[in-house]
């Protein structure tokens, strides 16, 4: 019993055994050395382990390539060739058909220029005056003749009732000269009668003759003012028509220029005076201005066929032809201007709009 109370510990003794001591040193780790070689290692291992569970065949790695080659081999074509054809559909595509169009001419020159129309007007009043209506918008198509605008008439329309009572005033006048003439020349003649009975002298047959001679001048001094009065009457109609503006052609309205309440007159007046009421193009009359180089213009002609790009639809061709050129050079850009006319007409095709022509060699 004695012999084992001294062989067991003490409780005093567990307890400092389980006790840490703060001051022992630290158990050895890996170093960043091991750490670098030990990452290293593991990504080669993973790298091979890609590669050699990797499907090697080419329909695994990508079948839409496997299918070309297939059909390209059954075609009796490389891949190479299909490659080159591929490109060349999509330089058609991206360029123009117009290979297809003049497939059997030959390119002679490029240029870029506008659209633009040959028949355009600002139209404006032959009067001055306050503009009562406007009638039209921007992008109305228009006939010819049809109202666009009207101004304030009301002193025209005085002024041609006016005229209306004078011509009417001297018509009356005429009409009474004309009735005095003939009584003049019934007096005359009944004179001269009674001369012939004796019951008449000399006297009095020149006095009728006399009379008769002044109404007879009178009456054509009448005449000749009725005449004057008519073209009076029809200046002042005339007049009251160009408070009226009306298409000169038929055309679309581009540009409105005055509203109602403002003042239009034929010329610049300064302020806020307007000298046009809107401007119409006539859009059967577009055609095509190039510049080309002067260089160059000794292969333009006549009657060349074109094909013409805009430039807000590259793809779409349209088939045109030179009319001419014009016989000046502008010394600054060295260039000459070239006249294209557009065979095929469509909405798009809008004035000012850019475009580049492709202009191939005559037949």
């Amino acid at each position: 019993m004695t012999g084992q109370s001294e062989a067991q510990p003490s409780k005093s003794e567990l307890l400092q055994q389980l006790k840490i001591d703060k001051q022992a040193p630290a158990p050895a780790g890996f170093s960043g050395k091991q750490l670098i070689a030990t990452g290293v290692v593991c990504a080669l291992l993973a790298g091979g382990l890609t590669y050699l569970l990797a499907p090697t065949s080419p329909s695994a790695v990508n079948p839409k390539s496997t299918s070309a080659i297939s059909l390209a081999q059954a075609s009796g074509n490389t891949v190479k060739d299909s490659a080159v054809n591929t490109g060349k559909s999509g330089s058609e595509k991206s360029g123009s058909s117009s290979k297809s169009i003049y497939a059997d001419k030959t390119e002679v020159l490029n240029a870029s220029g506008y659209v633009t129309p040959r028949l355009i007007a600002t139209v404006s009043a032959e009067t001055m005056g306050l503009i009562k209506s406007v009638q039209v918008e921007e992008g109305m198509k228009v006939e010819k003749g049809q109202v666009l605008a009207t101004l304030d008439d009301a002193v025209a329309q005085v002024n041609l009732k006016l005229a209306q009572a004078q011509l009417n005033a001297q018509l009356a006048r005429l009409e009474s000269m004309q009735t005095d003439l003939d009584e003049s020349n019934r007096v005359l003649k009944r004179v001269k009668q009674m001369a012939l009975s004796g019951f008449s002298s000399d006297a009095e047959i020149t006095r009728a003759q006399t009379n008769v001679d002044k109404l007879s001048s009178g009456l054509t001094s009448a005449i000749a003012d009725v005449e004057v009065a008519r073209m009076q009457y029809a200046a002042q109609k005339e007049r009251v028509d160009d408070h009226i503006i009306r298409a000169p052609f038929s055309g679309v309205v581009t540009v409105k220029n005055a509203q109602p309440g403002e003042i239009v007159s034929p010329s610049a007046a300064g302020g806020y005076t307007r000298t046009g009421i809107c401007t119409i193009v006539d859009m059967d009359s577009l055609e095509i201005e190039v510049d080309v180089n002067e260089a160059f213009i000794r292969k333009v002609v006549a009657d060349q066929p074109v094909i013409a790009n805009l430039d807000a639809y590259p793809n779409w061709d349209i088939p045109a032809r030179v009319i001419a050129i014009i016989p000046a050079a502008d010394r600054a850009k060295a260039t000459v201007r070239v006249r294209i006319r557009i065979d095929e007409k469509d909405e798009r095709i809008l004035p000012d709009m850019g475009v580049k022509v492709t202009l191939f060699e005559k037949d």
